[in-house]
């Protein structure tokens, strides 16, 4: 069980990281709230993951720490939500949102995010409650909202930044539609494509 990694930045496509380790490059697939918070291309990443293993292909999940791990790890334990349904909850809420919007029982919020209908959102809120009991009280301590700094670059067109984040978005589990219009309400000059990613996924809530 690949259970942390250590390594250098390579590339970065949300929500996929490429992380080096001793010249091999591994795929690490994150939410998007954990995204923002990594280094620079070329920088090191200390990333907790999860390994998940299907018939068609091995996948590493990974996180900033420990807690958003194991909140991970307790969602795919409900009926009908898998990793990538998962990724997508963790990407449009922060971990302590997530949370608190069970606690709340705000199934509005919670039906806002990509794949999570009525019935979807009403089970997790059953469910889990009863896990947070089996957590530690002090796991999901409140954070504040990540703020991103601005990233002024003469690379990829306007465009082409709108693009990528769209393609985050449907890899999220927004249909193409929605996500190119979700991007093309938040857009801006100069924002990068993970600026428009989390300003969307907020707009969306």
């Amino acid at each position: 069980m690949i259970g942390r990694l250590r390594g250098i930045v390579l590339e970065k496509q949300p929500p996929i990281v490429l992380l080096e380790l001793q010249g091999v490059g591994y795929e690490v697939h994150m939410p998007m709230t954990c995204f923002y918070e990594l280094p620079d291309i070329g920088q090191e990443a200390i990333v907790f993951t999860h390994f998940v293993v299907r018939e068609d292909a091995q996948l590493l999940y990974g996180f900033n720490d420990k807690q958003e791990r194991a909140l991970f790890k307790e969602l795919i334990k409900v009926n009908g939500v898998g990793p990538k349904l998962a990724l997508a909850i963790l990407s449009g809420m922060s971990a302590q949102q997530f949370v608190s919007a069970i606690e709340q029982e705000a199934i509005s919020s919670l039906v806002k995010l990509p794949g999570i209908g009525k019935k979807t959102a009403e089970r997790l809120v059953v469910e889990m409650k009863d896990r947070f009991k089996g957590l530690n009280g002090d796991l999901f301590n409140p954070i504040s909202d990540i703020d991103l700094p601005s990233v002024k670059s003469k690379g990829p067109s306007q465009a082409d930044i709108e693009a990528e984040a769209a393609a985050a978005l449907i890899a999220l589990g927004y249909k193409p539609q929605e996500a190119s219009r979700m991007v093309s309400k938040v857009a801006k000059p100069d924002s990068d494509s993970e600026t428009l990613i989390r300003d969307a996924l907020r707009a969306a809530l």
